[in-house]
């Protein structure tokens, strides 16, 4: 993801998912990547209150490597199923889409979010496709009310 706008944009948008979270007691976790590199900034737990401090050293930038974050978050999902499988999963996915990877839907997510926040003069677009690709439920950044109504 660019840095900037876009950047801000998810990190706001993150902050309502989690604040959500919190109030509903939900558990949450957060994989992070860019630049090549896809790394679980928090861990799988209770959701917490975050503020601005713990979410602006969050960087981006340097390549979008879609496919090693989503496997990731699906390690992560798949070991929650095995804990308790009873339980409802998420997947928020807040990217540009800039990435030339189309990797497979998470198989361990019951319910998958593409938040969209590329704010290029030519937008490309694969929000969307992914979004279709994957059965997922597609929200624009620019929409935070309405993304925001989706966390239970």
């Amino acid at each position: 993801m660019a840095h900037g706008e876009p950047l801000a944009l998810a990190k706001g948008v993150l902050l309502r998912v989690l604040e959500r979270a919190y109030q509903s007691r939900a558990d949450a976790a957060l994989v992070c990547f860019a630049a090549g590199r896809a790394e679980v900034r928090l861990p799988p737990s209770r959701a917490r209150l975050w503020n601005e401090d713990w979410i602006r050293p969050i960087g981006g930038g340097g390549g979008t490597p879609l496919a090693l974050g989503v496997a990731r978050a699906d390690q992560l999902l798949a070991r929650s199923a095995r804990r308790r499988p009873a339980q409802q999963r998420w997947l928020w996915l807040l990217t540009d889409g800039r990435s030339s990877e189309l990797p497979p839907r998470p198989a361990w997510a019951d319910h998958v979010v593409i938040v969209d926040v590329e704010r290029h003069a030519m937008p490309l677009g694969r929000c969307r496709r992914i979004a279709e690709a994957w059965g997922a439920a597609y929200r624009d950044a620019g929409d935070a009310g309405d993304v925001a109504d989706l966390v239970s």
